[in-house]
């Protein structure tokens, strides 16, 4: 038990880098630390374009299974997330496109996740309304134009830099910029007033999903 706790201990040291490393070495089993690692951010961004929890998990195997298939190729100019995270999003749009729906359609058929309440220490008023908040975030966030929401989920709600974002979308950084802006002008100024430091916590990807998308790789790639 000893010996396990401080393999694990080791592998959460180890960059994405030194994994892929292994990876490619022969280690497959450890591309699920890859996963686990960036299942959140692909998870905001995929999920930004289609607005669909299990299409989004869907996009999701289909970017790793990918990302896999091509890391021998993958050069590295950017960073494992950032690749992955293009892949799914090019993925994402596709099947968008492939739709053929209007945005009101879109609007009708998304399906908002209730999160779990925060901490136990809160009561049950304030764990109500910051629960209340969030999916007012979300649903706002969801109702913006397609460009300005994914910019808005990776800037915003997963954090990820200026570059990050341009990479990601391939688009410039300037873009992004003006994208964010104008959307952070559709948004409600008093909703982000009222949320403030819970942005973080919208859309989350919890365990069980990303258990499901883990395993669901792995055996994909093992039939590789």
């Amino acid at each position: 038990m000893q010996t396990q706790a401080v393999t694990v201990l080791e592998q959460s040291s180890w960059s994405d880098e030194e994994i892929m490393d292994r990876v490619l070495g022969g280690q497959t089993e450890l591309y699920e630390l890859l996963m686990r690692r960036h299942n959140q951010k692909l998870y905001r961004a995929v999920r930004a374009v289609l607005r669909d929890d299990s299409e989004a998990e869907d996009v999701m195997q289909e970017a790793y299974v990918r990302a896999f298939q091509n890391l021998g190729r993958f050069e590295r100019r950017a960073s494992f997330s950032t690749w992955v995270t293009r892949i799914g999003v090019n993925e994402a749009l596709a099947r968008l496109k492939s739709r053929q729906r209007t945005e009101m359609d879109y609007l009708e058929e998304c399906v908002l996740e209730g999160n779990a309440v925060g901490a136990t220490t809160k009561n049950p008023e304030t764990a109500r309304a910051d629960s209340e908040a969030r999916e007012l975030l979300e649903e706002a966030i969801l109702r913006l134009p397609l460009d300005y929401r994914t910019v808005v989920m990776m800037r915003d709600v997963e954090e990820m830099t200026t570059a990050e974002t341009a990479a990601a979308l391939e688009v410039t950084e300037q873009l992004v910029k003006v994208r964010l802006h104008r959307a952070r002008a559709m948004l409600r100024r008093e909703l982000y007033a009222r949320v403030g430091a819970t942005g973080t916590e919208a859309f989350q990807f919890h365990a069980t999903r990303c258990d499901r998308v883990a395993a669901a790789v792995l055996q994909r790639i093992s039939a590789l």
